[in-house]
This record gives structure tokens, C-alpha cells and sequence, in this order.
């Protein structure tokens, strides 16, 4: 899943309002970063002119309300999110940008999206007005936004099948961190391995493990009582007491002599997820709508590597016979929407004992008032006195009537019934979450081995137009 922070934008000192915003807009709407702005989507305004735009907003604002601030005024919001590699295509993930800056404004503020490919992670910048769309009204950075950002990034990612970052940390975790092995390696890490490879050609001391950190083009030298250590392409050296357990000078002179045996330290290994399928590109389609050239080598690449993985896909699961693919691919979208049957029925029992039980303890609370307005005749004056309760009364013997109740369940019973259907939903809901990734892996492969079936047929069917022709 993507990872997010928010950042308001301030004036700033020594800078213009239209100078703030127009670089903020001109960094993530770069040409470079968007694949020449085909990646930039624009609500509520024109992602070419959105910095003049959100300026104006204010301006709006401050007449309509009269409401002015300094320095410290916001502008606008910007989100950054980010998505694993592999994960997610640039359009897929403009798209959900898209969908949670409406989310999170409600649509109430005017946005831009710039999807950035220039990383190996794809990552989008949000920015969107402070300003209302009705100018009457500004968004406020309420207490715990950041927490509500990623909460809501994380669930749109859940719903499209995305990972995202279990527990993250209070102070938030890094994207290297988080691509765990895909990351690149610390100059500390790299220390250590060449170490280590020094290490498994036994040197006889402590001098000749120097000289072969050396020959593996490891800088030595010495300040004081302590060595430190720098490979080609590192700016600064690292002290060699700064490598952890097992590496510092005691340690490994320790290991040298003999009086002790070294352990690698070993970088825990996650291993990496398969990449999903996606649908293949119409390429034609896209020329049609307009498309280049460039975008036309791109889809290309992009179609050969989603067609290796479907293959590699059909291949892992048995599913080369395409009466096999088909079949699997009902039965699995058969189970999935049963499943989601399951939940929904669930869920409305759950509803209507909630509702049930509420019903049940307001009658028992009122029914003796009740019985009371009864016995005096239904007084007005005995209503008057006690309208709540028997407001209350009457709501919860209507309930019961349309709910077709004879005979009422005991509170104990419902919340028996109700945490067991809770339950039974928890699991269902953990089955439904994998059969739905599962059908949408089977209906992706389905749809690009039927895209280029269709495919052949067509060539084939030009190519006896072509030979027609040269006959006549």
C-alpha cells in the first residue's frame, strides 16, 4: 500500500503568494515527472493554470468573509503518496489519487493530481485549494489529519487490492524501510558484507583482514585508537565500532585469534510478492483517443510484461486449457459473490437486532408509565406529563408489529446472537477479501488471453483479405 503525509503550504518568508504556489505547482506538474503532463487530472480547475486559480479562491474568500491572515496563512494542501513498485500502474494510481482527494475534501475543494514515474516507486502529488468551492470557508488541518490520511489512503488501497504499511511507527516509516529488501542497502550494511566476505578467506590477523577490506576497494584509515572505513561511492567513512555486534575491533580481533567465531549478521529476508496482472492496453483504442508515439512504445513494453506475467500466472495454476481458465474463473466469481451475500445478510440480521434491542430495553423502561396512561383513561394531562416515555412505548410496539414479533427474545439472547454473527462475519469477510483478489487475478488473465485471441483472429482475418486481394 502507499504511504502518505500531509504538508501545508505556507507563504513563507521572502516569498509571494503567487510565488509559493506557482512552485509547488511547477515541481509536481513537470512535464519530466508526468510523462508530459499525460499523468496530471485536474478537478474543480485547470491543472494548467491551478496556481492562478487557487490565488484567486483566496482573493474571493477575503471579500466574501473579510477574514485576512499573515505569513502563516495556508494556501493550499499537499499529500504525497506513494505506491510499491510493481504494484500499481501510473493510470491506476492517478486514478486513485483522484478518488481520495475527493474523498477527503468531499469534493468540496478544487485539486490537481501529478502521478511522478521518474522513481522506481510510483508516487503521486495532491494539492488542493484551502479555499472552498463556495469561497465562504477554508479547510482546516484538524488534529490527527495525518493519522486520517493515511487511514483513508490505506482503505481505498484495501479496496483495490493494494498493500499498504502495517503498523507504522508514531514518528512514521520510511519508504526504504518499508520496501524492506527492495531498499537500497545502508554503507553499513555494505561494510559488513564485505567483512564477512573478508572474513571466509581466513586472514591470519588483524593487518591482513585491512588488506583485504582493501583489495575489495574499502578505504582504511586510522584517528586515533579507532579504525574507520568508507567504500567508492560513499561520502563518509564509518567507524568500524559504529558496525554492530560481531564487527567492532575487539570483536574481530577476537574472531582472528581464535577465541571467538563470527556470525553474519543476516538482513531479515521479506520475501517479495508476486506482480499482479493488469489488464492489457488497447493501443489502438488510445490512437484513436489521441495517444503519441511515445505513448505507443510504452504501451508495447507494458503489454509484453503484463503478457509474461499472465503466462507465468497460468502456468503456476494449471490453467493453460482455456476451458479451464474459464471455468475456474466462473466458479471463482460464483464463491466470491456468495460470499458477499453471506456478509450483507449478516450484516442486516445485525442491523435488526441492534435495532430490536433498543426497542426491547425502551419498552421495558416505559412499560409501567404506559400501563399507568391506561388506567387513567388515556388523560391528556397524564400525556402531557409523561410524552417521552410514552412516545418511546408506542415506537417500540409499532417496531415490534412490523417486525413481526409475537413474542419478545431476551436481551441476553440477542447479544449472544449478535456477537456470534459478528464473528462468523469476521471470517467470512477474511475468506471474501482472498477470493476477491483471486477472482480479480483469474478475470484479468481471462480478459488479456480473450484480448489477444482476438487479436489473432483479426490478423488472421486481414491477412485473408490481403491474399483475396492479390488473387483478384
Amino acid at each position: 500500500m502507499a504511504t502518505t503525509r500531509i504538508m501545508p503550504l505556507h507563504v513563507g518568508k521572502g516569498r509571494t503568494e503567487s510565488r509559493a504556489i506557482s512552485d509547488i505547482i511547477d515541481y509536481v506538474a513537470n512535464p519530466k515527472k508526468t510523462d508530459n503532463g499525460r499523468l496530471i487530472t485536474g478537478y474543480a480547475c485547470d491543472s494548467r493554470t491551478a496556481d492562478a486559480e487557487f490565488l484567486l479562491a483566496k482573493r474571493q474568500y477575503i471579500a466574501a468573509t473579510g477574514r485576512v491572515r499573515g505569513t502563516d496563512d495556508v494556501i493550499a494542501y499537499h499529500v504525497r503518496q506513494s505506491f510499491r513498485p510493481g504494484e500499481i500502474t501510473p493510470e491506476e494510481a492517478n486514478r486513485l489519487g483522484v478518488e481520495f482527494a475527493k474523498r477527503f475534501t468531499k469534493g468540496n475543494h478544487a485539486f490537481v493530481v501529478c502521478t511522478h514515474i521518474d522513481k522506481s516507486h510510483i508516487h503521486n502529488h495532491i494539492i488542493w485549494s484551502s479555499v472552498s468551492l463556495e469561497y465562504d470557508r477554508k479547510f482546516r488541518n484538524f488534529w490527527g489529519s495525518t493519522k486520517a490520511v493515511r487511514r483513508l489512503s490505506d482503505t481505498i488501497c484495501i479496496e483495490n487490492g493494494l498493500s499498504i504499511v502495517e503498523n507504522p511507527k508514531p514518528h512514521g516509516k520510511s519508504y526504504n524501510k518499508w520496501l524492506g529488501d527492495q531498499a537500497k542497502p545502508s554503507h553499513r550494511e555494505l561494510l559488513r558484507v564485505a567483512i564477512d566476505n573478508a572474513l571466509s578467506q581466513s586472514p591470519a590477523d588483524f593487518e591482513e583482514l585491512l588488506k583485504l577490506l582493501q583489495e575489495y576497494g574499502c578505504e582504511v584509515s586510522k584517528r586515533g585508537k579507532s579504525y574507520r572505513l568508507k567504500l567508492s561511492g560513499w561520502e563518509k567513512a564509518a567507524r568500524m565500532d559504529s558496525l554492530g555486534e560481531g564487527y567492532g575491533l575487539e570483536d574481530l580481533q577476537a574472531v582472528l585469534s581464535g577465541k571467538k567465531t563470527h556470525t553474519p549478521r543476516k538482513k531479515t529476508v521479506t520475501q517479495a510478492e508476486p506482480p499482479k496482472i493488469n489488464l492489457l492496453v488497447d493501443i489502438q483504442a488510445k490512437l484513436q483517443a489521441g495517444k503519441g508515439a511515445g505513448y505507443v512504445r510504452w504501451a508495447k513494453v507494458f503489454n509484453l510484461k503484463q503478457m509474461a506475467q499472465t503466462m507465468n500466472y497460468l502456468s503456476e495454476n494449471n490453467l493453460l486449457e482455456y476451458a479451464v481458465l474459464e471455468e475456474k474463473a466462473a466458479a471463482t466469481t460464483a464463491h466470491h459473490n456468495d460470499l458477499s451475500a453471506q456478509i450483507k445478510a449478516a450484516e442486516k440480521r445485525m442491523a435488526e437486532i441492534a435495532v430490536l434491542r433498543t426497542h426491547i430495553v425502551n419498552y421495558a423502561k416505559t412499560r409501567e408509565v404506559y400501563v399507568a396512561y391506561r388506567k387513567a383513561g388515556y388523560s391528556k394531562k397524564f400525556r402531557e406529563e409523561h410524552e417521552e416515555e410514552i412516545l418511546l412505548h408506542q415506537a417500540a410496539k409499532n417496531a415490534f408489529d412490523e417486525m413481526g414479533v409475537k413474542k419478545l427474545p431476551k436481551v441476553k439472547e440477542l447479544q449472544t446472537e449478535y456477537a456470534k454473527l459478528l464473528e462468523e462475519k469476521k471470517k467470512t469477510y477474511a475468506e471474501y477479501r482472498r477470493s476477491r483478489e483471486e477472482m480479480r487475478e483469474l478475470l484479468t488473465a481471462k480478459a488479456n488471453v480473450d484480448r489477444v485471441l482476438k487479436m489473432e483472429v483479426e490478423q488472421d482475418v486481414e491477412k485473408e483479405k490481403e491474399k483475396d486481394h492479390g488473387q483478384r
